[in-house]
C-alpha cells in the first residue's frame, strides 16, 4: 500500500493549463471607460488588479500550501520541466524589475530567495608591489 497523501496533480497537461491561468490573471484587466480602454498620459492602457508573478502566488494558484511544496513536486520527473519553466516565467519578471529603479530592492530579494542569486564582491590584492587594489 502506498504511503503519503494523493497526489495534486495527475497530468502534466492540467497542470499546465492552471500554470497559464496563474500567469493570465497576474495581467490585471484594463481600465475601461464608455467603452474604451483608458490610458495614462503617455497613452499606455491603465491596468487595474495587475499584480507580479511571484513562485509563492504560484504555488498558491496551483493548490499548494506554499513554496517549498512546489519546489518539492517540480523533483518528480514528470512535472521537473513544467514547474521550472513556470518559476523561470517569475524569475524573468523579477529579473526585469532590476531595471526599474521602483521595484530593483523587490527583485534583488526574490531573486536570491528563490533562484539562488548573489552579489559578488571582489578584492584584488597584489603582493608584487606596495600598491593594494580593491574592487567593491
Amino acid at each position: 500500500m502506498a504511503g503519503g497523501a494523493p497526489r495534486k496533480w495527475k497530468s502534466v497537461k492540467a497542470m499546465q493549463e492552471a500554470i497559464d491561468a496563474y500567469f493570465e490573471s497576474c495581467k490585471g484587466t484594463p481600465l475601461m471607460i464608455d467603452g474604451n480602454v483608458a490610458t495614462d498620459k503617455y497613452g499606455r492602457p491603465i491596468i487595474l488588479d495587475e499584480k507580479p508573478p511571484t513562485v509563492t502566488g504560484l504555488a498558491l494558484s496551483l493548490g499548494f500550501t506554499g513554496r517549498q511544496a512546489l519546489i518539492d513536486y517540480q523533483a518528480r520527473p514528470e512535472f521537473a520541466d513544467t514547474v521550472t519553466r513556470a518559476k523561470s516565467r517569475c524569475e524573468e519578471y523579477a529579473e526585469s524589475r532590476l531595471y526599474d529603479k521602483d521595484g530593483a530592492n523587490g527583485a534583488k530579494f526574490s531573486l536570491g530567495c528563490n533562484f539562488g542569486w548573489r552579489e559578488m564582491n571582489e578584492t584584488k590584492i597584489s603582493t608584487d608591489s606596495v600598491k593594494v587594489v580593491i574592487d567593491v
